[in-house]
């Protein structure tokens, strides 16, 4: 990946969110806690997957990797910003804005990937419940996992690459809290047209095709659910895939309002990127794990050995 300066730009100045000047100290107390439990949140799930053996199956593999994202996620345009409103300098150097860009949509690009495994699991979990351990053993989850995260950071280095390749070489000034395509391109001295095609394709190629595959999961899903007997077995079922929908409508949702617009809305995608940055990373937990039973336990049976260890 060539992300080279090509021109005199050595520094940017990210300007933050619009539309709220003398708000930033009501703004930093208003997004800390969010941050926060994010990171306790999603720290709390992934050692309670680690140190259950309970735990140690394939949808709770993929969820701790799904905690491990979403930890980073807020991680990569957070901290930036949570300085910024507390007075602290809006500079970010050239290296720095590289490295926030490729790091978001790596990120954000290996989450849609995790969602659509997710989705495969369900699917092989509810459709083929007698041949769940066969098809979803250890091999196939470690290299679904590793194809994800290798899939997230192809996607992130072509568009790393088509937006710094291009020379910058006039304003520095970010309308933006952080360093991201919608935001650079404006910014270039050349024509950004192809950049804005190729990006605008390329997420959503990746998009659209995670989405299709998810949608075909759950309406085979939905199929098998309803050939369920029992009112109880199907209310289980649709209970297991609820929150799989909720987080994928989170994801998504955002995706399609800021990158898949034909004339973006700076305003509108600033609003969106800081739900899609705090809200969303802080609400998988929640509606992924620490709602349901087995989780709660092995939650409890954690804090009884601890307080156990402290007496």
């Amino acid at each position: 990946m060539d992300v080279r300066n090509h021109s005199a730009v050595t520094e940017f100045i990210l300007l933050g969110i619009p539309h709220t000047q003398g708000l930033e100290t009501m703004l930093f107390f208003l997004f800390l806690p969010f941050y926060v439990c994010t990171l306790l949140g999603n720290l709390s799930i992934l050692v309670i997957v680690i140190s259950s053996t309970r735990l140690h199956t394939p949808m709770y593999f993929f969820l701790g990797n799904l905690s491990v994202f979403d930890m980073g996620f807020s991680s990569v345009t957070c901290p930036k910003m949570l300085l910024y409103l507390v007075g602290l300098s809006q500079l970010i150097s050239y290296q720095n804005c590289v490295t926030q860009l490729f790091f978001f949509h790596f990120l954000g690009s290996a989450e849609c990937f995790f969602f659509t495994v997710i989705a495969y699991d369900r699917f092989a979990a509810i459709c083929h419940p007698l041949r769940y351990t066969v098809i979803m053993n250890s091999r196939v989850c470690v290299t679904l996992a590793v194809g994800t995260w290798l899939l997230g950071c192809v996607h992130s280095s072509i568009l790393t690459s088509l937006t710094f390749t291009l020379p910058y070489c006039g304003s520095n000034e970010v309308n933006h809290f952080f360093c991201d395509i919608p935001a650079l391109l404006p910014l270039a001295c050349a024509d950004t047209s192809v950049a804005h095609r190729v990006s605008f394709i390329n997420v959503g190629i990746v998009s659209l095709v995670c989405f299709l595959l998810i949608l075909a999961s759950y309406t085979r899903i939905t199929v098998s659910i309803l050939s369920i007997p029992t009112r109880e077995g199907r209310r289980r079922a649709f209970s297991t895939c609820s929150a799989h929908l909720i987080a994928i409508l989170c994801a998504y949702g955002p995706i399609i309002t800021v990158y898949l617009q034909p004339t973006p809305n700076p305003m509108l995608g600033t609003v969106v990127q800081i739900l899609m940055n705090l809200v969303g990373p802080m609400l998988n937990p929640l509606i992924y794990t620490l709602r349901n039973k087995e989780v709660k336990t092995a939650l409890r049976k954690l804090l009884h050995c601890s307080g156990e260890a402290d007496g």
